[in-house]
């Protein structure tokens, strides 16, 4: 696969900082939510949205559009900061998060904002979403788009994920791109103590899943997964993302506690400070 310019990585490096600066600032102002998983998912929803996704932000019911299933949906903040980003909507409108009234609920709902493209609150569905969607666009003659599932590690605990993934199989869905956000934490711990997933690689290729295994936060690798991904024929695609929760505030890396924390105003300054002077380097 040929690699991405120094430029273009560097382009992306600030768009994901500046969608991270977002998600910070919408936590506090909502002082409700989830930290880590979104920003630790930055990367990936930001090559996504501005280069992966063939899209419309103009006309986000496009019918030829691509799909971005989300079934984690309490990392929605980094859905809505990267949309807002991409031109969706207006960037002020995530000041409304989790508001009384607002369409950026706390999980992502249609009946709020009915340009995304499912509702999702319980975990462990997503992957079954998006198996229908890819059986659908399979059906409809002349339709080449590809379905993306973005789907956490701790919620693949739910068996619902893999009787999907055996009927993705059967039905040879190489329209569909499963991308797992493995960042070995959850609300309680680590997903090791809560229910040890081990090798999840061999899991996926187990279901004859296409599996890939990359850095969440480099873009050439992200780059790289998605093209071969899409050139693979009759069978599902895994990209398993290793990523780092609370990606760009170092004094939240790692820590659990961060899953469902959101920052006070010291914090977030700190934070957004922090991420403003990566991007005055990068410049």
């Amino acid at each position: 696969m040929e690699n991405l310019s120094e430029e273009k990585i560097k382009e992306l490096k600030i768009k994901s900082n500046n969608i991270r600066i977002s998600i910070i600032d919408m936590l506090y102002i909502a002082n409700s939510g989830h930290t880590a998983g979104p920003l630790g998912m930055a990367d990936v929803f930001t090559f996504l949205y501005f280069e992966a996704l063939r899209h419309k932000p103009e006309n986000p019911n496009w019918v030829d559009r691509d799909r971005v299933v989300l079934s984690n949906g309490h990392i929605c903040p980094v859905l809505y900061a990267t949309m807002a980003h991409a031109g969706y909507f207006k960037i002020d409108e995530l000041k409304t998060l989790r508001k009384f009234g607002s369409r950026l609920q706390g999980h992502p709902h249609r009946e709020f904002l009915s340009i995304l493209e499912t509702s999702s609150g319980p975990l462990g569905e997503g992957i079954s979403q998006a198996v229908g969607m890819a059986i659908a666009a399979k059906i409809e003659k002349g339709m080449d788009k590809t379905i993306y599932c973005m789907t956490g590690d701790g919620e693949l605990d739910e068996g619902q994920n893999w009787e999907a993934l055996m009927l993705a199989s059967k039905m040879k869905l190489d329209n569909l791109i499963i991308i797992v956000d493995r960042n070995f934490i959850q609300i309680d711990g680590s997903t090791e103590t809560v229910m040890p997933l081990s090798d999840l690689a061999s899991k996926f290729k187990s279901f004859n899943c296409n599996t890939i295994e990359i850095n969440g936060h480099d873009f050439n690798e992200i780059n790289n997964a998605i093209n071969s991904a899409k050139k693979v024929k009759e069978m599902p695609s895994v990209i398993i993302s290793g990523n780092t929760p609370g990606k760009g505030v170092i004094a939240w890396e790692w820590d659990y506690k961060w899953h469902g924390k959101v920052p006070n105003r010291d914090e977030m300054s700190k934070a957004i400070r922090g991420l403003e002077e990566i991007n005055e380097k990068l410049k």
